[in-house]
């Protein structure tokens, strides 16, 4: 299993239940990265979707303690029970508290890292000081919209 994540400089990822960043070249490294796999997230994170709806070209599973079905989408109530739907090759697309649920169950973090330290309530662990965790790769520095931002690709130990 793996994550994807936008962090700011001090691991930020939301304010608000919102990203911190809309950067075309995350969000296009995010659909390539997630097209025709399985993503796993919370059902807040279902909601700053267009119309509240699972992403097109998907399979969906949404960790939730409702009941109440999500079209297009597959519902898991426990973190056991979204590791046992959604398999080895699945993808963990957030939010916060489903980061920390199933980042012990994945064994690469796909990280775009921003230059900058906006506002935030809701934070990705730091990886760059857990001792399980290093660095595969990182890309240069691009810029976009006046952020500067890297590709860091993280290896559990």
């Amino acid at each position: 299993m793996q994550a994807i994540v936008c962090v700011s400089q001090n691991w930020g990822i939301g304010l608000d239940g919102q990203l911190l960043f809309h950067l075309s070249a995350d969000l296009k490294r995010f659909r390539e990265l997630t097209m025709g796999k399985t993503v796993v997230l919370g059902s807040r994170t279902l909601a700053t979707f267009p119309g509240g709806k699972p992403l097109p070209g998907r399979r969906c599973i949404v960790l939730t303690h409702s009941t109440d079905p999500i079209e297009g989408a597959e519902l898991a109530h426990t973190p056991q029970d979204a590791i046992a739907l959604a398999g080895p090759d699945a993808v963990v697309i957030g939010g916060a508290s489903v980061y920390t649920h199933l980042l012990p169950c994945c064994d690469r973090v796909l990280v775009t890292k921003v230059e900058a330290q906006p506002r935030a309530d809701s934070f990705f662990p730091n990886l760059d000081t857990h001792p399980d965790w290093s660095v595969a790769s990182e890309s240069e520095a691009m810029e976009e919209n006046g952020l500067v931002f890297r590709f860091v690709d993280y290896v559990r130990k």
